[in-house]
């Protein structure tokens, strides 16, 4: 009996294997710019001193009188960035101070806007972090559509050339659609504990592109 269900899985076995075709991986791509729309930038009180609450009336003041200002700019977000306290040692190893730094991220489509912002902050005690122009998410959303159907298309092409020159038919088995693309590179970055001047003129920023690109990855199989 077992002899006989065992031929009759090897059996079963070797008929679906004779029904499936060749399997073939296969990968293409597609990258197309998308306009730089979108300036984020940042900007952050930091303080130090030996009195933590001291620190922090100091920093929350700061940023109090830089959101009303912010705020006074339609078509400008912001929201809080990084908070961070840490101590400092002396030579002993032992605490003596401490630093407090809290951080603003502003967003817009409007860069005039962005760049006066940022002047005028500076000129209220504020540092500037980094400065980036990037595609707004709604001009990045059409431009991966877009890229995406041209990778597909991609891909089916390259799998219909594969197909043609072996005489078979194909279908896909399997497909992986990521979207990637390049990091918005910062224009300006202050560094760490500089406080920019006070007089310093809105900073001129250009805008450029980034590339988004569409990875498609899978499986078609081969059939007569």
């Amino acid at each position: 009996m077992k002899k006989k269900l065992l031929t009759l899985l090897l059996g079963s076995l070797a008929a679906t294997a004779a029904q499936a075709g060749a399997l073939v991986d296969l990968a293409a791509e597609a990258s197309r710019p998308a306009a730089n729309d979108m300036v984020r930038a940042s900007v952050y009180s930091e303080v130090t001193g030996k009195n933590p609450a001291e620190l922090a009336q100091r920093v929350n003041a700061d940023i109090a009188e830089a959101l009303k200002l912010i705020r006074t700019k339609s078509g400008v977000s912001v929201k809080s960035g990084q908070n961070s306290t840490y101590p400092l040692y002396n030579q002993g190893q032992k605490i003596d101070g401490w630093r407090m730094r809290s951080e603003l991220v502003l967003e817009s489509k409007d860069q005039g806007s962005v760049s006066e912002l940022l002047g005028k902050l500076q000129q209220m005690r504020l540092a500037v972090g980094d400065v980036s122009m990037l595609p707004s998410p709604e001009t990045r959303r059409k431009v991966e559509d877009e890229s995406t159907r041209e990778a597909i298309r991609a891909f089916q092409n390259r799998a219909a050339v594969i197909a043609e020159q072996l005489g078979k038919g194909w279908k896909i088995k399997q497909l992986n659609v990521q979207q990637g693309g390049q990091m918005p590179m910062p224009m300006m970055r202050a560094a760490r504990g500089v406080m920019m001047a006070a007089e310093a003129a809105p900073a001129p920023l250009e805008a450029g592109e980034s590339l988004v690109t569409t990875n498609v990855s899978g499986q078609i199989e081969l059939a007569d």
